[in-house]
């Protein structure tokens, strides 16, 4: 509900009070409770159609940002997380090169460069699920799900 439509509410419930105040003047004091009783129920009805109201309105933000938070990067997902992977496979890259190298010659050094190029693309598929798709597949992916 906007303030507009505040002001048209407040407008009605005052309309509402003056006609009740009018009719506990046509009718005397033996109507009274009655009168106030029905008052109180339009007024509680008003309370709680608002309240339905702001608890849909927040059940619904609620399962917009769970379903966006389900698509979206962990808040543990950082750029040194991301990047930081690759650096260090790539400090990490220089021994066991040499080591491959100084072991097996040229194949050992395939070999190790092999494990180190797969192991970075385990890590990105890990991390970036849609990398691993093909083209215009959308089996995966929640925007296109039914």
């Amino acid at each position: 509900m906007d303030a507009r439509d505040a002001q048209l509410g407040d407008a009605e419930l005052k309309k509402e009070l003056a006609a009740t105040l009018h009719a506990r003047r046509e009718l005397g004091e033996d109507y009274e409770s009655a009168l106030v009783e029905s008052f109180l129920e339009k007024v509680d009805q008003r309370i709680d159609g608002a309240v339905d109201r702001r608890v849909r309105r927040q059940v619904a933000e609620q399962q917009v940002v769970v379903a966006r938070g389900s698509r979206s990067p962990k808040s543990t997902d950082s750029w040194g997380e991301r990047y930081g992977f690759g650096v260090v496979s790539l400090v990490v890259a220089i021994p066991l090169s040499g080591i491959g190298g100084g072991v097996a010659e040229l194949p050992g050094l395939f070999v190790t460069w092999a494990g180190i190029v797969g192991v970075n693309v385990a890590w990105a598929l890990r991390t970036s699920p849609r990398l691993g798709r093909r083209k215009g597949d959308t089996s995966g992916d929640p925007d296109w799900r039914e």
